[in-house]
């Protein structure tokens, strides 16, 4: 069955990197002592090598050891080979782009539904879904198609911000974008915020974490779920 954790991000403000979501990620990884890492999506430019390295550290005190898919001769047999995997984040086009070039997105998929546990964060989450439309990440590159892994019927939008009425910032909102999209798209969106994800347990998909969902739907106006609810798309 699914077992997948799909994350806005990977460290909360004034956190070290994967602290708060340490213990979901040992009941995600219950039972595999080595999992893959996709460091395909590169924030800031870091090398895959360097990706690797923090997340191999910060998996350490969990007695995980992490290999990065670049390293691998045969990355897609390796993907079939694997006892779980964890996408972090950076740029999606990147990321995509580099899975279909490599022809890994199917790969991972098929893994991922055949029962082998997911962790993502951010871009990592947001190939998750269906499309990678709904990214906040400037188009670097082009990939060649933005189709994603389809994990959960659903689009994604990590580090969703709510509006602040204080702000003098003229710029549209993430739910203007949003709206935006569902101009041209009839697939939900779940906006995450700073530390809530979407939980996937065989048919089972929930919103949890220390905050609400912002959910859209097109021709809906968008609404709120609480962390712990089901979500029956």
């Amino acid at each position: 069955m699914k077992n997948i954790l799909l994350a806005s991000t990977s460290a909360l403000f004034g956190e070290d990197y994967l602290v708060y979501l340490k213990p979901y990620i040992a009941d995600l990884f219950s039972g595999a002592d080595e999992i893959i890492f996709v460091p395909f999506a590169r924030p800031g430019g870091i090398s895959h090598d360097d990706y690797t390295k923090k997340v191999a550290d910060a998996f350490s005190v969990m007695d995980i050891r992490v290999t990065g898919l670049h390293t691998f001769e045969d990355p897609a047999a390796a993907v079939r080979k694997a006892k779980g995997f964890f996408t972090g984040g950076g740029n999606t086009f990147l990321l995509v782009k580099t899975l279909h070039e490599r022809d890994l997105m199917n790969a991972l998929k098929e893994a991922v539904e055949k029962g082998a546990p997911y962790l993502g964060t951010s871009a990592g989450s947001n190939i998750g879904g269906l499309t990678m439309h709904t990214t906040n990440d400037m188009p670097i590159v082009l990939p060649p198609s933005l189709n994603t892994m389809g994990l959960v019927p659903f689009n994604l939008n990590p580090h969703y911000l709510d509006p602040d009425p204080n702000s003098k910032h003229n710029g549209e909102t993430r739910e203007t974008r949003i709206k935006e999209f569902h101009t041209q798209h009839a697939m939900p969106v779940i906006g995450l915020r700073e530390g809530s994800w979407i939980r996937v347990q065989g048919e089972t998909v929930t919103t949890e974490g220390l905050f609400g969902s912002r959910i859209f739907e097109q021709g809906r106006d968008a609404y709120e779920v609480a962390p712990g609810n089901r979500l029956l798309f």
